[in-house]
């Protein structure tokens, strides 16, 4: 039977994020990821697969691992790409995160959500593109991760 999804999301270095907003958005992109995904490394077998998810020396890192935690492969990326992105939607949590605590209109909320939806699609598509060939994934499973890339990203 061929199982490529994730059965299992690490992200060894991760401490507490600044926010319970920024938490709550990084919990829920976990769960959502573990729910429901699909991941398709290249050449390893049918699966499924755990990821350790870490940042070194400035790049990230997807560690694949097999369903009992034996390494299989890293796939290390830039971070340089996906920085514009990760600066906007650290931007677009905490104005969101102001105008549920200042009360502003539902208007004001949806539109800041919309904007973080649309930095949703282009990290995912970017993530995507730049796993090309090693690692197919469907676009939901893109964007979540890119949510957790965000989180690992903002403690630092």
């Amino acid at each position: 039977m061929v199982d490529r999804r994730l059965i299992r999301v690490d992200m060894p270095e991760m401490a507490p994020l600044p926010s319970a907003y920024a938490e709550a958005d990084r919990l829920q992109a976990l769960q959502d990821l573990l729910s429901d995904n699909q991941f398709a490394p290249s050449g390893m077998g049918v699966g499924p697969f755990g990821l350790e998810i870490s940042l070194r020396d400035g790049r990230l890192v997807f560690d694949i691992r097999d369903a009992d935690h034996k390494p299989l492969r890293a796939i290390v990326l830039a971070l340089g790409p996906f920085r514009r992105l990760i600066k906007d939607y650290r931007m677009v949590v905490e104005s969101h995160e102001m105008a549920v605590a200042d009360g502003m209109g539902e208007a004001r909320i949806q539109a800041i959500d919309m904007g973080r939806r649309g930095l949703h699609n282009e990290g995912a598509a970017l993530l995507m593109e730049r796993l090309e060939g090693r690692v197919a994934l469907d676009h939901e499973t893109a964007r979540r991760l890119f949510t957790l890339i965000c989180a690992l990203h903002q403690r630092i």
